[in-house]
């Protein structure tokens, strides 16, 4: 799905990192969220409340995901899982242009 439609959109941006990490959330009617977020190069470590499928749209990173010793890397079109109350950590060699979808119990 390249857009979403009957959406709101959360104006202020998400910013993590000094910046280097930014996204927006958008809510859907039947109250699941999502957001569309970009990430520059670098290395970063994430703390998850709710499930996370993390979509990559462009550039790619590398995932070391809970309970994993081995690093994978994900590409434009590819996604991953993350449990929930989980952290995970990302390398991001150039850019990351992605959507979050949290799914709640």
């Amino acid at each position: 799905m390249s857009e979403f439609k009957n959406v709101t959109v959360v104006r202020e941006a998400n910013v993590y990192f000094d910046g280097k990490v930014t996204s927006r959330t958008v809510e859907f009617d039947d109250g699941t969220k999502k957001t569309l977020g970009f990430m520059m190069a670098g290395e970063y470590s994430f703390d998850t409340a709710a499930a996370e499928v993390m979509e990559m749209l462009g550039g790619e990173m590398d995932v070391l995901l809970p309970e994993s010793s081995d690093w994978k890397t994900v590409k434009a079109g590819e996604s991953f899982n993350v449990p929930a109350n989980a952290k995970f950590d990302l390398v991001v060699k150039a850019f990351a242009d992605y959507c979050c979808s949290y799914i709640e119990k």
